[in-house]
């Protein structure tokens, strides 16, 4: 009501007639307010962009409104995802792209992206952010800054440790990069050339975002036995959060491979343990048995990925390296599981959904002699697979702790990008009972929402952004598979993005509703 009166009130001083923003009543659903507390049966009415009232009966008061009926439908807070590899579809050329589908049909209405350390790449977080605004996207889209491209930029790809000046500039563009609205600052600490930086590197940069009141996101550098062991990467993690002063999210939380499997209760201890000394750490969490990542990040060694793509080339192509390359790849291809826990990705090449040990076999040769064919046609760099190595006793642990948020680590050819909210709801809510609905929608809004300090998003409130899915309980699932990873999720019949309907019936109606979400970094720690 009191943004129908500012309406009044404007049209009063500008002698015109402001036309009232639309009112519309979700009526009679099970609502989740994106707390942990379970539901009540009520209405949810949205006037222009934000909820004004929640609760039973409040549609009474609003005898005009257009009306949704919920009833046996389920009403939550949109969902939102913390971990995205969404910039392709964010920077579409068509509007169909920006509507960035894959999500919407899961009942997402914000998305993280620049995460991995991955950042812009070339462009810049306002960049971005601008482009969201000015380009009809269809969710709310949030940013980090990514170490990688900050140190691609000063350093780049080489495995060694920056000067002082070019440390001061890493910082710098790291800064810039909060001035303009990013959440935190994300590393890739796993992928080359990230992996080259120490610790104390990634602790200075971290502290730029620190400052301005960033959180620090990571892709451990080491979720399994690579390097330093998965329990002392999480302890790193947590070291350089400690120092530079600021909130750890670890992405996407896993024990990767058979060195590690059963041993997710060391890294929930670990992480207790940090915040009880007052370390505030939280994770995200995709509930898939595979992880997606390429041949090179999963088999090949870092050192042989100093300089970049055709540097490796060139070290695969020199006998002495080749046979050193081709030593420690078996290793890592026994680390993930074998040929056969691999399954290649490629449209259109004659390896694509295929299991690397399959596509040996037909070549005559041995696995590794296969991934290194792929990846020199590849010229070195890409070779996008699927590779199954947790289990689900680890799976279930790390979801059932009070920290861990719902996140795709959407990227293309895993079955995440299409279905990771309903594949947690119907295998780990309905068919399996590990977590309960309310803990589902709670950490996928509200967790998430409060961690990274979104302004009014996620929870059913007065005066919140009316981000809203309205699902089917007996029909939201996924229909993405490993073998056709590109299947759109059904079940969500109403989503609303800042109020604009993007999903009505169960189907896209074309209007984009997202708004760039921007972090305000404190006074004083930003020009101007």
């Amino acid at each position: 009501m009191r943004t129908i009166m500012l309406l009044a009130a404007t049209a009063m001083l500008t002698g015109g007639a402001a036309s009232a923003p639309q009112t519309i009543v979700i009526a009679g659903g099970t609502i989740y307010d994106g707390s942990a507390t379970g539901p009540v049966t009520g209405d949810v009415v949205v006037v222009g962009d934000r909820v004004v009232a929640v609760g039973p009966g409040v549609a009474g008061k609003y005898p005009s409104a257009r009306v949704i009926d919920a009833k046996g439908l389920v009403v939550a807070p949109g969902f939102i995802d913390p971990h995205t590899h969404s910039d392709a579809l964010i920077l579409g050329k068509t509007p169909a792209e920006r509507l960035v589908t894959p999500w919407l049909m899961q009942g997402v209405t914000t998305i993280f992206t620049g995460i991995d350390g991955y950042g812009q790449g070339s462009g810049t977080v306002k960049e971005l952010l601008d482009h969201v605004d000015t380009n009809s996207v269809g969710p709310n889209v949030a940013a980090l800054v990514g170490f990688g491209a900050v140190r691609v930029k000063v350093l780049g790809n080489d495995d060694r440790a920056p000067t002082s000046a070019e440390l001061e500039r890493m910082r710098a563009l790291t800064a810039h990069g909060m001035c303009e609205g990013a959440f935190g600052l994300s590393t890739g600490l796993f992928y080359a050339p990230q992996s080259f930086a120490k610790t104390d590197e990634v602790i200075a940069v971290a502290r730029e975002a620190a400052r301005r009141g960033g959180i620090y996101d990571t892709h451990q550098r080491d979720e399994s036995s690579y390097s330093i062991g998965l329990i002392n990467s999480v302890k790193e993690a947590i070291e350089i959060g400690r120092q530079a002063g600021m909130p750890v999210h670890f992405a996407h939380i896993k024990a990767l491979g058979a060195d590690v499997h059963g041993k997710a209760n060391e890294i929930v201890a670990a992480i207790e343990a940090a915040r009880a000394s007052g370390v505030n750490v939280t994770a995200d969490q995709y509930p898939y048995e595979a992880s997606g990542s390429s041949l090179v990040a999963s088999l090949v060694p870092r050192w042989a990925q100093d300089g970049g793509a055709a540097a490796l080339v060139k070290r695969i192509e020199t006998p002495a390296d080749r046979a050193r390359i081709v030593a420690e790849m078996q290793a890592n291809l026994v680390r993930r599981g074998g040929a056969n826990a691999v399954l290649l990705r490629g449209d259109g090449k004659p390896w694509g959904g295929k299991r690397l040990d399959v596509v040996a076999a037909e070549w005559k040769v041995d696995p590794v002699e296969a991934a290194l064919r792929i990846i020199l046609a590849n010229q070195g760099g890409g070779s996008p697979i699927v590779s199954f190595n947790m289990i689900e006793p680890d799976i279930k642990l790390l979801m059932r702790q009070p920290w861990v948020m719902t996140g795709s680590d959407g990227s293309a050819g895993h079955p995440r990008m299409y279905g990771t909210f309903p594949t947690k709801y119907a295998k780990y809510v309905v068919a399996e009972k590990t977590i309960d609905l309310a803990t589902f929608i709670h950490s996928s809004t509200g967790r998430t929402a409060d961690f990274y300090k979104l302004d009014r998003r996620g929870h059913l409130k007065p005066g919140y952004f009316a981000d809203i899915v309205v699902f089917d309980p007996a029909a939201y699932r996924p229909q993405a598979t490993y073998l056709e990873p590109t299947r759109f999720s059904e079940g969500v019949r109403t989503l609303l993005v800042n109020g604009i309907a993007v999903i009505e019936g169960g189907k896209l109606t074309g209007e984009a509703g997202g708004k760039a979400l921007r972090h305000r970094a404190p006074a004083g720690t930003c020009p101007g």
